[in-house]
């Protein structure tokens, strides 16, 4: 049963849903005016919707009828996709049938799905269906879904992420970022002493040869422990000599961040070390009835289903350990094109990724 007011045709609307999403920046910390659009949506679309008090959207899909009570409660799905992005604001053109921008992608196109299957399907008996977009997922601090995490105790969970509509992923990677800094006194250039560039890559020249021991076993690059720079500068005021070196790292499930964080401090005594972004590594079960309903959804569509494992993180790392119920991620979209200026998502498979998501949402409010 569709919600009052709703369009005849919810998956259009909500494309263009989808195409407006895009057109307003929301780069982490900067969410407001998406937000503000996708609570107007959800609201004209049968939602009771409201902006949080971490700045998420927020639509609620109450239970279609009252039966439940203290004793019988009703259950609840939550469906968290991420309304924030990185930065950079490539066109948004809609284009020989893909449809480019920031966030097409990675993730408010996934989100638009969740609101517009969630509205095409409507309230349901006994369930709670509610739609959520988070805010600073892209920042590595999961502001949004961190301030969910006392709120809400769901019985089942879809993250919105890139998958591609024939896939679900069952697990993330970790994540540690660290700061690497070095300083000395300022000596002449001609003279034998290391310079604090040359002290950081130093540093890193060590790192990458530990890694590389430590994955030589490892083939599938989720079991590896992954390092990337992503910053370099180096500075002097006459005086002082400092270089910073940002690296990132994607860990797998036998490593956490402390572990990681150990190993780092004994590489080297010749640079101070400070952290932030610590996430384990999740990996959810696949036999539940989330998993089967979107099987089941895809083979509907004609697809052939699978798992996928990414090397990134989302906010499953977040709420799959405190909310411990069934979860997955889902959402149209190559996830190749994450961050990309080249960024987009195919409208038919848009399309299709709403219809696997409300024959699955039916499929598990039956």
């Amino acid at each position: 049963m569709k919600p009052d007011g709703i369009s005849p045709d919810p998956v259009e609307e909500g494309l263009a849903m989808l195409h407006e999403l895009l057109e307003t920046r929301s780069p982490s910390g900067e969410e407001s005016r998406a937000s503000a659009l996708l609570v107007a949506w959800l609201g004209a679309h049968g939602f009771d919707a409201e902006c949080d008090g971490a700045g998420n959207a927020v639509g609620v899909l109450e239970p279609l009828d009252d039966e439940t009570s203290d004793t019988t409660p009703g259950r609840e799905i939550i469906l968290l996709g991420h309304i924030d992005t990185v930065p950079g604001f490539p066109p948004v053109i809609l284009r020989e049938g893909k449809l480019y921008g920031r966030g097409a992608v990675d993730a408010k196109g996934p989100l638009a799905a969740f609101a517009t299957a969630a509205a095409t399907v409507g309230r349901r008996r006994g369930w709670r269906i509610i739609v959520v977009g988070a805010v600073e997922e892209e920042s590595a601090s999961s502001k949004g879904a961190r301030y969910l995490l006392s709120r809400h105790r769901p019985d089942l969970v879809v993250i919105g992420e890139p998958t591609g509509w024939q896939r679900v992923a069952l697990g993330y990677k970790g994540r540690l970022l660290a700061e690497v800094r070095a300083q000395r006194v300022l000596a002449h250039t001609a003279g034998p002493a290391t310079s604090a560039p040359e002290m950081t890559v130093n540093f890193w020249n060590k790192l990458e040869g530990v890694l590389s021991g430590l994955n030589s076993n490892r083939d599938r690059a989720w079991d590896q422990i992954q390092a990337t720079i992503r910053g370099f500068s180096s500075s002097t005021d006459g005086l002082t000599e400092v270089a910073k070196m940002s690296l990132g790292f994607r860990l797998p499930m036998d490593t956490g961040p402390d572990e990681l964080k150990q190993l780092l401090i004994s590489a080297d005594g010749n640079v101070s070390l400070s952290f932030r972004g610590e996430e384990h590594a999740y990996r959810a079960d696949k036999n539940t009835p989330v998993v089967h309903a979107f099987l089941a959804s895809v083979r509907v569509q004609g697809g052939q289903p699978s798992f996928v494992f990414k090397t990134g993180t989302s906010d499953m790392n977040v709420v799959g350990p405190a909310w411990r119920c069934p979860i997955v991620a889902y959402g149209p979209g190559d996830g190749s094109l994450d961050h990309t200026p080249g960024e987009h998502v195919e409208v038919d498979e848009w399309r299709r990724g709403v219809a696997v998501l409300a024959n699955t949402l039916l499929r598990l409010t039956s």
